[in-house]
């Protein structure tokens, strides 16, 4: 009970109790970032109850199985906004059964907060502790706070396996809306603006629920032979911009997706012989946590920490020597276009698939199948000084397919947006290219040799048929090359 204010103590009652104030048809807003710091105790009980149904789920990243997968699997979401990856969520998805709609990670609480859309009815948050002036989060901040702020109620969950040490590490600011929305005063990642916790008007919060229980364990596929040759062609890049003085020695703050690239990448840094540096992103994951603890990174400024279970107990267990070197911030500050802008952010991120022209997908199969969703990787790809696109050259598996194609199945970030391509082939410098050079480049320095003739063949015949010779294509044939490609692939296993 220490944790908890004296004034709220008589708000404390069991899970039970407490998502029965949920009612069918209700919008609820919730806590958690790439599967940090999710409530979890009442989403469960609500599924086990099944007595409200038809819900709006919002939150800024995916959640855990207790929120995402056991609601879903219980047939109590209708709608889920932000970005997922739960695989009963996907599904569900997928087939039809829950609509998605797939908003950037900056824009979500914006509308939130301009109520463009439905009515946020609860806010449910996991937290260290409450107190009268509000909630003090655990390891993530995700899109909550705004959901606090339009929420007729919020129901707490308090989960004291959290140390308390995270108390302290937020930093929570108030934008407001346009026209008179206010400037961000951050001019480097280590700038502290607004309060350790989500300001919340205790006649707001309708119960609270004590827990114990973990967050699901991360986890990443370690870096192989591929991977780090992605990583090392990343840093020899940034090397070789700072070499021709187009960056710094310190080439200002990362931001890294998450994902086996991200870490490899980020592995590579310390080989490269970088120290003193930053991050400004919204995943902080095992590598970074890794150079931070080196001195590779001085500061991270996250919206998630989101560590394996092994760095999760270093970090809990010396978390007086992190408090000063991370802060975790909301959606709306950690991918705000001012500041990506402002900062100089190097963006690297990971797509599905990217096209002879420097286009990529994100986040659709096959250009109808949701993957997880766009997240922030447009957010900064648009907005950063450098936006770096990394992935292998082709996809093992059943039937191993390239990741360069002639023509994206589906469009989320546009060549506009796309500055450098890197695959453990090489690397493509589209920067100030036209798509005609950009093709030539893409496939010469991306795609995996086994490819390479398809695809030089495809933009061979697309420059002799295309009515426009600007951005050649052949729209019926680069569909059949999808085919063809896979096929290849198929018969190259």
């Amino acid at each position: 009970m220490d944790r908890i204010a004296e004034s709220l103590r008589d708000r404390v009652m069991s899970a039970e109790e407490a998502a029965k104030i949920i009612r069918s048809g209700m919008t609820i807003g919730v806590s958690g970032f790439t599967n940090i710091g999710y409530p979890k105790a009442v989403p469960q009980a609500l599924a086990e109850s099944k007595h409200a149904k038809d819900l709006t789920i919002m939150v800024g990243a995916a959640t855990g199985d207790e929120l995402d997968g056991a609601l879903v699997r219980a047939g109590l979401v209708k709608y889920r906004y932000g970005h997922q990856s739960n695989d009963s969520l996907r599904q569900a998805i997928n087939d039809g059964s829950v609509l998605f709609s797939d908003i950037h990670i900056s824009q979500l609480p914006l509308n939130i907060n301009q109520k463009t859309g439905p009515k946020m009815d609860i806010a449910l948050a996991e937290c260290v502790a409450v107190t009268e002036e509000g909630l003090y989060l655990g390891a993530s901040a995700g899109s909550v706070d705004a959901a606090v702020m339009t929420a007729d109620r919020v129901i707490v969950e308090v989960n004291e396996s959290l140390p308390m040490g995270l108390m302290g590490m937020h930093d929570f600011f108030e934008i407001g809306l346009p026209p008179r929305a206010k400037i961000i005063p951050i001019e480097k990642p280590d700038d502290r603006i607004g309060t350790p916790f989500i300001p919340c008007p205790p006649e707001k919060i309708a119960a609270i629920v004590v827990t114990d229980l973990s967050d699901q364990p991360q986890k990443f596929r370690p870096v192989d032979p591929v991977t780090a040759k992605i990583g090392q062609n990343i840093v020899d890049f940034l090397k070789a911009e700072i070499a021709a003085g187009r960056l710094p020695e310190n080439p200002g703050p990362i931001q890294s997706g998450v994902g086996a690239v991200g870490n490899a990448v980020l592995s590579c840094l310390e080989a490269g012989g970088f120290r003193g540096l930053s991050m400004y992103t919204e995943v902080m994951q095992d590598s970074a946590f890794e150079l931070l603890s080196k001195g590779v990174f001085d500061f991270i400024s996250t919206s998630s920490i989101a560590l394996t279970d092994e760095n999760k107990q270093r970090f809990y267990e010396n978390i007086d020597f992190y408090r000063d070197k991370i802060i975790v911030r909301p959606n709306e500050i950690s991918n705000h276009p001012e500041i990506i802008r402002r900062l100089g952010v190097i963006a690297l991120n990971t797509p599905i698939e990217v096209d002879i022209y420097g286009n990529v997908n994100s986040t659709h199969l096959s250009g109808t199948r949701m993957m997880n969703g766009l997240g922030g990787s447009g957010d900064f790809t648009r907005n950063a000084r450098i936006s770096i696109f990394a992935t292998e050259s082709i996809v093992l598996g059943d039937n191993s397919i390239s990741c360069v194609v002639p023509m994206v199945s589906h469009v989320d970030q546009t060549e506009h947006d796309v500055c450098v391509i890197v695959t453990e082939q090489g690397v493509a410098d589209l920067r100030w290219k036209t798509p005609r050079e950009r093709a030539e480049l893409i496939i010469e320095n991306c795609a995996h040799p086994d490819y390479r003739p398809q695809l030089r063949e495809y933009f061979r015949h697309a420059c002799e048929i295309s009515p426009g010779k600007h951005t050649p294509h052949d729209l019926i044939y680069a569909l059949s090359c999808h085919q063809r490609l896979a096929d290849t692939g198929t018969m190259l296993r």
